[in-house]
């Protein structure tokens, strides 16, 4: 049992509420009777036993944490003894630690003097050893003769010789010239030599790609004269097989980005070397290969077109060295602007000059060119048109003696209803003045932009507005018959409103897009195009009123002349059918409203539509009255109804 007792002592948790119920269903299976009784007794010795048995697991216990404690105490106390110990030769060896480190700075601090001493007095045993060998060579260039040294004369010992020979080059320039110029003319011939040679070794060792052989002899070569002669033989060889492509853009960063590796490594002063590693490429190879493209001027649309490729391709190009900070002006990328500026036009070479005059004179061409062939396909062969007041009463007296005379004097021409214009024209013509613009703002210099924009603007206005628009509004107004013709006028003139508002709109947005976009100052422009589109604007108004007057003309006209008297006095019963005049004059207007609502929009659409109206009911008002009518008459063969009706529709449309 005292096993047992201490397993469930040691549960944990422990709970003792849950031991004794243990205890106590163990007792009751053990004294329980076949007739499920207890014996009381029997419990109570079992737990009185239960009980003894845990005091003297209890004092077991005791005696044995006792036991546990005493050895703990003694263990304590050797482990104290030991770190007593142990602290004590820390301390030891603390102090022997410091003696020993004052000794070594005392040691340190005379061998460092001895040393100094040492070195100041093997400085000028160095020295004089240096000099005496400086003055045995320069005494083998003193002697008559060839130089027969060894050192010269071994190729292995170039480097040597490179050092020996730079510092004699340097002596023998204070040395005076009278008593010593063959010794100094023979070192000079060494120097050039050894130079020539270093130069070589250096190219070999390139080919070889020994980057370590490359950085001694770029070493040796920067106090030489000749040292820029390296870097150029470095440049040449790098450069030599390459941008030979089709895009000889496209390899100049990828070039540039490998060989600033290699410069980085050799050369004492890389950021020198790769600027003119740099400026060779666009001042030789590309300047070489761009001249090649722009040789050919014969053909001035393929070689603005050039021009404006190998400019931004060399911009482009600039830029993506700029980005990998490979170019900039003295070491400082916040001014690699300006040398991208100088790159670029070291590139071009001047190719830009003159440029203006050439774009100006391509776009005048292709605008001539354009329009004559379109005139061209429709046979048509421009005309002189001389405007104003007396050309105008001119034409309307003739037409007005042609009429009552049965002649024509006017000779009034439409054209069979063309407008002569063209919207595919004129998108082409948008589009070869974009591409100019397009150009004008890369290849122009702020000073050239201004004025060339300008010029360019006032090409773009005159062949498009004037010379095309405009002479078609011309036409169209001639076209526009008197207002005293007999026959039901053919009004052709709303076609050319449409297409010339749809061309009209057309200028505006490219001017917005593609012309103030070059001007800082833009009021000269914006005023010269407002000028223009308010000239086109009252010629349409002119046609405008000139076609509404025709209209209403010959309805007034045809109601004169074909309205009988007795139509509104009728003998008889009410006659509910329409006169032949009225019914012209419906079925003309009908055709008329169609035109208008189809080729008309916006405010014209409102302010021709109201004014035809307007005039149309002046018209019949002023008509009526020069009549006599009945009742049957009021509402019979004239039917006012038919006429007042579509006067209606007009003025509410």
């Amino acid at each position: 049992m005292m096993n047992q007792y201490i397993k469930e002592l040691e549960q944990d948790p422990f709970d003792p509420d849950e031991f004794v119920e243990r205890m106590v269903r163990r007792s009751m299976q053990e004294c329980r009777f076949q007739d499920d009784q207890f014996d009381p007794e029997t419990i109570h010795d079992i737990f009185k036993q239960a009980i003894q048995d845990l005091k003297v697991l209890q004092e077991r216990q005791e005696r044995k944490c006792a036991r546990l404690e005493q050895a703990v105490q003694e263990e304590e106390k050797l482990y104290v003894a030991k770190l007593a110990e142990i602290m004590e030769q820390h301390s030891h060896c603390v102090n022997v630690f410091s003696s020993l480190d004052e000794r070594m700075s005392r040691c340190g601090g005379r061998a460092l003097d001895v040393g100094e001493k040492l070195g100041a007095a093997r400085a000028p045993r160095a020295r004089a050893a240096a000099a005496r060998d400086l003055l045995s060579h320069l005494a083998n260039f003193l002697s008559p003769g060839p130089v027969l040294t060894e050192l010269f004369n071994d190729p292995n010992k170039l480097n040597e010789a490179a050092d020996v020979i730079q510092k004699l080059y340097t002596i023998s320039q204070e040395l005076p010239p009278d008593k010593f110029e063959v010794a100094k003319k023979k070192i000079e011939a060494k120097y050039d030599e050894i130079e020539r040679n270093l130069i070589e070794e250096f190219v070999k060792a390139q080919n070889q790609n020994n980057i370590a052989k490359m950085k001694d002899i770029a070493n040796i070569m920067t106090d030489f004269k000749g040292y820029s002669q390296c870097v150029d033989a470095y440049i040449e060889t790098s450069q030599m097989n390459s941008l030979l492509g089709k895009d000889i853009f496209a390899a100049v960063l990828p070039l540039c980005k490998k060989n600033y590796t290699v410069i980085s490594n050799v050369f004492p002063n890389p950021d020198q070397v790769m600027s003119k590693f740099v400026l060779n490429i666009f001042h030789l190879k590309l300047q070489k290969y761009i001249q090649t493209k722009l040789a050919d001027k014969n053909d001035l649309e393929k070689y603005l077109r050039n021009l404006y490729d190998m400019y931004t391709s060399t911009q482009k190009a600039c830029d993506e060295l700029v980005e990998a900070n490979l170019v900039s002006a003295d070491g400082n990328s916040s001014t690699g602007d300006l040398r991208q500026e100088a790159l670029v036009n070291g590139a071009l070479a001047g190719a830009t000059d003159g440029y203006p005059a050439l774009e100006i004179r391509r776009l005048k061409a292709v605008f001539s060119n354009a329009l004559n062939a379109y005139y061209n396909e429709k046979q048509h062969v421009k005309k002189q048109i001389q405007g104003g007041g007396f050309q105008e009463l001119r034409r309307d007296l003739q037409a007005v003696i042609g009429t009552r005379a049965n002649i024509n004097i006017a000779q009034i021409e439409n054209y069979g209803g063309e407008t002569f214009l063209s919207e595919k024209l004129v998108q082409k013509m948008l589009n070869d003045s974009k591409t100019s613009f397009t150009r004008c703002k890369t290849l122009c210099s702020s000073n050239e932009l201004p004025g060339t924009t300008i010029t360019l603007l006032e090409v773009l206005i005159q062949h498009l507005l004037i010379e095309h628009v405009d002479y078609a509004l011309d036409l169209g107004l001639q076209s526009i018959p008197i207002a005293e013709n007999k026959s039901p006028p053919q009004i052709h003139f709303f076609d050319t409103v449409n297409q010339a508002n749809k061309i009209v709109k057309s200028f505006g947005e490219h001017f917005q897009e593609s012309i103030l976009p070059c001007m800082s100052k833009q009021g000269e422009c914006i005023q010269r195009k407002n000028t223009i589109t308010e000239q086109l604007e009252n010629k349409l108004d002119a046609g405008l009123e000139r076609a509404i007057a025709a209209i209403v003309g010959w309805v007034k006209l045809h109601l004169q002349t074909e309205q009988k008297k007795t139509d509104f006095k009728p003998e008889g019963d009410i006659d509910t059918l329409a006169s032949p005049a009225c019914i012209a004059v419906v079925s003309y207007l009908n055709t008329v409203m169609d035109k208008i609502h189809s080729e008309l929009e916006g405010d014209n659409l409102n302010a021709v539509s109201l004014e035809l109206a307007v005039r149309l009911h002046r018209v019949i008002y002023e008509h009526l009255q020069n009549f006599q009518f009945n009742s049957a008459g009021g509402v019979g063969p004239f039917d006012l109804t038919q006429l007042h009706t579509t006067a209606i529709r007009l003025q509410e449309s």
